[in-house]
């Protein structure tokens, strides 16, 4: 039963298997045979068996079907052999008919066959035709851009190369001509950036070459439209304010005749150069090559190597430019050429910047413009730091100005200019002071120092013009007569007005106010009489060859100078029209400049009376060892006060105080002169002939101080000088040294300015002399108690000297003497007082 369940089972599958061996590929048979021995072990038998069966059945169907269609076959054959006999026939017809149709055909061959060949020809041509109609116009583009590069038309052989590149060549680009030229445009485009680029180096030479001209141009006219300005501002101001000229006060209004003459010349000339054709800088240079430079290297895609380039190259031009020459400082016409070329060149790269987009940046040109006003400004510092002449300073400080408002014009800003011009006004008014210094030297040295005469009216008005001097008694004095002063003073006066003048010249054009302008000039004119003219005046009066006279007319005349200084502050106040009442105006410091200036003459004058009271004093000749005085004073003591009568009479010209201060001092200086003479370590012995000798001199210098040579003391105050000589020679000449040393510290003292050192020097003196005259004195008694007396003194006086009389207790005269002492300590105003005591008697 299994065995036929199974049997059951493999038939419908063997079937299939059947089915798809008969409907599938040969090929594939493989994996379906396969699968009927993966089965049960004798399937492949049921199968065989089956198949079998399967190939019988198709036999039988194919022998059947072969039975119904054999007489049909046979038929066929049979009128298949009927036709054979009729086909040969139609053959030898066919071949017979083709035989004649290719003998009438050879001629048509023949024609037709050249009908072909010109068909052929014509589309040939008409082929030809179309791609020559399409290759002409790239010949014609290309022709043209070789008449272009002929005629240096770079830019639109660029522009032509773009439409052959994006419109030509893709509709011939299968030509090797195409490709020819394909290969050669960028041969032409480099071709293009060399020519262009070698016109670029061409203008920069250009332009490198033409700064000083462009330079020129611009400057000129900008100091054209700043004359005008300026004169146009003068005319305005002279119409609103008037002329105001002061003759009475002399403080003239020149300085703005000054100005508004040169404005009008500068003016003429101008408007003869304006008739004249104005240049720009595109007349002076053509900027074509950079245009075209720029514009091929913006079509070569090439923009900013180019822009790079420029402005390296410009760098370099603008550091050459910078540089200046080792000898621009000589000249004016050496910072002329520095400046035409630094603004010609800044003048283009301002063309530049405003005429193409990106070449030229306003960034770039600031930072370019920062670069050089940072060299410029070295530049000028070193270089004018040499400048000595003050009219090369000035002629420089105009070229900035006009250097500075040209680039201002542009757009550059100069504010660091203006204040470099602050420095170079400090130079300025340093080579102005050094100049004047050498013209006040000239004056001093030209005064022949007297006072000026007058012998007219004239002669009188010229000098008040020239200075400001006012005197009601001097006017109401008939000619000839005489001014106090020198001659140098009017020209110093001048000299400093001049000073102003040049010093007011600087600080025109700087852009100040008039207070500022105020503030230069009084600071300017200050330096000038508180270092100049002070430095002058003191060099002058330590000259050797000043006398006293000469002294005397310095003085009087720093006195005017210093009250003409009201008149100078008037003077620029009437300039820049600034009051004096302004809290910030400076003022004028010639009141202590010629304060100093007299002090330092009066000194020179203490010192110089001094020095010849040394030289008469240096001829004194006494006989110290006289026995007897001769009865008159010495000669040359008469000669010396003669000589100061004559002086003190030219000071009568002087202020009171200076004559009384002279008189003063040269007296104190005879005094101690005379003492030292007395008190002089090389003179050994004095006698008393010799001091009453040298009393008779001193009565007469204490007469000369008593008959009041000049004016103004009160009472006795000229002879206090000898009082330390008086009280001295009283002492010795009375012999009261009881009562010096009884009085001694006491404010009441007789002999208060006599001094213990002093008399013990000179009573050593006489002792030694008194030893030597009276070598047989010490047998005789007298001379022998006065030399103990002299001995007890000279003890006593080197006590005091010596401060060492307290512990050596009581000390007495001798017997001769009226009067006894005792030294004691005291509390007063000595060390040690002296008390009078009751006269002892000696052994």
């Amino acid at each position: 039963m299994a065995e036929g369940g199974e049997g059951l089972g493999t038939v419908p599958e063997h079937e299939r298997i059947l089915q798809e061996i008969e409907s599938t590929d040969t090929a594939c048979v493989g994996p379906t045979l396969r699968s009927v021995y993966d089965d049960q072990p004798n399937a492949h038998k049921k199968f065989m068996e089956k198949l079998d069966a399967c190939i019988r059945n198709h036999d039988k169907e194919i022998e059947k079907m072969c039975n119904f269609h054999h007489q049909g076959f046979v038929d066929a054959i049979t009128e298949l052999l009927k036709v054979r006999a009729d086909a040969e026939k139609l053959k030898v017809q066919v071949t017979d008919t083709n035989r004649r149709f290719q003998d009438a055909g050879k001629e048509v061959i023949v024609q037709t066959e050249d009908i072909i060949r010109c068909r052929i020809q014509q589309r040939n041509i008409t082929t030809v035709v179309e791609k020559l109609q399409l290759c002409l116009p790239v010949l014609e583009m290309y022709s043209k851009l070789k008449e272009q590069m002929s005629a240096k038309r770079y830019y639109s052989a660029l522009k032509t190369m773009e439409q052959l590149e994006n419109v030509y060549f893709p509709r011939v680009s299968q030509y090797r001509f195409c490709q020819l030229m394909v290969e050669n445009l960028p041969k032409l485009r480099e071709d293009i950036k060399e020519i262009s680029m070698s016109d670029l180096k061409d203008f920069l030479e250009s332009i490198r070459k033409h700064s000083d001209k462009i330079g020129e141009t611009a400057m000129k006219q900008a100091q054209q439209q700043k004359t005008f300005s300026v004169t146009l501002q003068i005319k305005q101001n002279n119409v609103k304010f008037g002329k105001n000229m002061y003759i009475n006060d002399r403080i003239p209004e020149e300085s703005s005749e000054i100005v508004l003459k040169h404005a009008f010349e500068e003016e003429e000339e101008n408007e003869e150069e304006n008739e004249e054709e104005v240049l720009t800088v595109q007349d002076l240079v053509d900027f074509s090559p950079v245009y075209r430079c720029l514009h091929i290297y913006s079509v070569l895609g090439d923009e900013e190597a180019f822009e790079n380039y420029y402005r390296k190259q410009r760098k370099k031009q603008a550091r050459l430019v910078l540089q200046p020459q080792s000898n621009m400082h000589e000249t004016v016409d050496g910072y002329r050429r520095y400046f035409t070329q630094i603004v010609g060149f800044f003048v283009v790269e301002d063309h530049i910047l405003h005429v193409t987009q990106g070449l030229v940046t306003r960034a770039y040109t600031d930072e370019l413009w920062n670069m050089a006003l940072s060299k410029i400004i070295a530049v000028l510092r070193a270089h004018s730091s040499y400048c000595t002449d003050p009219d090369l300073v000035l002629e420089l400080k105009n070229l900035i100005v006009i250097f500075a408002d040209t680039l201002q014009g542009y757009g550059f800003p100069v504010n660091r200019l203006f204040d470099l011009l602050f420095e170079i006004r400090d130079q300025y008014n340093e080579t102005l002071l050094k100049k004047w210094a050498g013209v006040f030297r000239d004056i001093f040295e030209e005064d022949n120092y007297s006072p000026i005469p007058i012998v007219n009216e004239e002669e009188y008005k010229i000098v008040i013009s020239k200075f400001p001097f006012q005197d009601p008694d001097l006017e109401k004095q008939s000619f000839p007569k005489k001014f106090p002063m020198s001659q140098s003073v009017p020209h110093i006066y001048i000299q400093v007005k001049e000073f102003i003048y040049a010093s007011l010249k600087f600080s025109e054009s700087l852009h100040r106010s008039s207070t500022e302008i105020d503030d230069m000039l009084r600071k300017s004119t200050n330096l000038l009489l508180t270092r100049t003219l002070c430095s002058c005046l003191l060099n002058l009066i330590r000259k050797p060859h000043i006398g006293l006279t000469e002294l005397v007319q310095i003085i009087i005349n720093t006195t005017h100078l210093e009250q003409a200084c009201k008149y100078l502050e008037d003077f620029i106040t009437n300039i820049t029209n600034i009051s004096q009442e302004t809290v910030h105006t400076t003022r004028l410091y010639g009141l202590s400049t010629f304060k100093d200036a007299r002090h330092a003459a009066e000194g020179e004058i203490y010192t110089k009376l001094n020095q010849k009271i040394d030289e008469f004093v240096q001829l004194a000749d006494y006989d110290w060892t006289m026995s007897e005085p001769d009865g008159r004073a010495s000669g040359y003591l008469m000669d010396l006060i003669n000589f100061l009568r004559s002086i003190f009479q030219v000071f009568t010209h002087l202020p009171g105080k200076v004559a009384q201060t002279a008189c003063m001092s040269a007296c104190q200086h005879l005094s101690t002169s005379l003492m030292q003479m007395l008190l002089d370590s090389e003179l050994k012995q004095i006698s008393m002939g010799a001091v009453q000798q040298f009393n008779l001199d001193v009565i007469q210098c204490e007469l000369f101080a008593s008959s009041e040579p000049v004016p103004g003391f009160q009472g006795d105050t000229l002879q206090l000088a000898f009082i330390d000589l008086r009280q001295l020679l009283d002492l010795f000449m009375v012999w009261d040294w009881s009562t010096y040393l009884a009085d001694y510290g006491q404010p009441a003292s007789k002999y208060l300015r006599v001094n213990p050192n002093t008399a013990l020097t000179l009573l050593e003196k006489m002792k030694d002399t008194s030893k030597k005259n009276n070598i047989f004195a010490q047998f005789r008694k007298n001379d022998r108690d006065k030399q103990k007396l002299i001995e007890t003194v000279v003890k006593q006086l080197r006590s005091l000297v010596n401060g060492a009389a307290c512990a050596r207790g009581e000390m007495f005269l001798p017997a001769e003497a009226t009067t006894g002492v005792q030294l004691l300590p005291s509390s007063g105003r000595s060390q040690y007082s002296i008390l009078t005591v009751e006269t002892r008697q000696t052994r």
